[in-house]
């Protein structure tokens, strides 16, 4: 069975920035192919399911991800952190087995 984790942080950060829309939107995690290290994660406010799409909720918050991004990240969990540089979603992601130095991308 494949799964997805959302921090106590990351339900906080995707709560509040989908209060501000008007639609039924949701947060959707999507992987494609670029970056430095190959894969690029991409969060994204989305308003459109689609038939391979996953949903996990946890901490109050629902996070979509479709079955080929859902591969690539299986098992991995979101985050948000913000410190004096950054406030940013983060993956930490146990399939990955290099990734870039600012987290956004990665390789298998």
């Amino acid at each position: 069975m494949l799964s997805f984790h959302i921090t106590p942080a990351a339900a906080h950060r995707i709560t509040a920035l989908l209060a501000t829309e008007q639609t039924t939107s949701f947060f959707r995690v999507n992987i494609t192919g670029g970056g430095c290290s190959g894969f690029q994660y991409n969060f994204i406010i989305d308003d459109t399911l689609t038939i391979d799409d996953q949903t996990f909720e946890e901490h109050g918050a629902k996070v979509v991800i479709d079955d080929i991004s859902l591969g690539l990240v299986s098992g991995g969990t979101l985050d948000f952190v913000q410190d004096l540089s950054a406030s940013k979603f983060i993956v930490t992601n146990p399939n990955a087995t290099a990734g870039c130095g600012c987290g956004n991308s990665f390789t298998l």
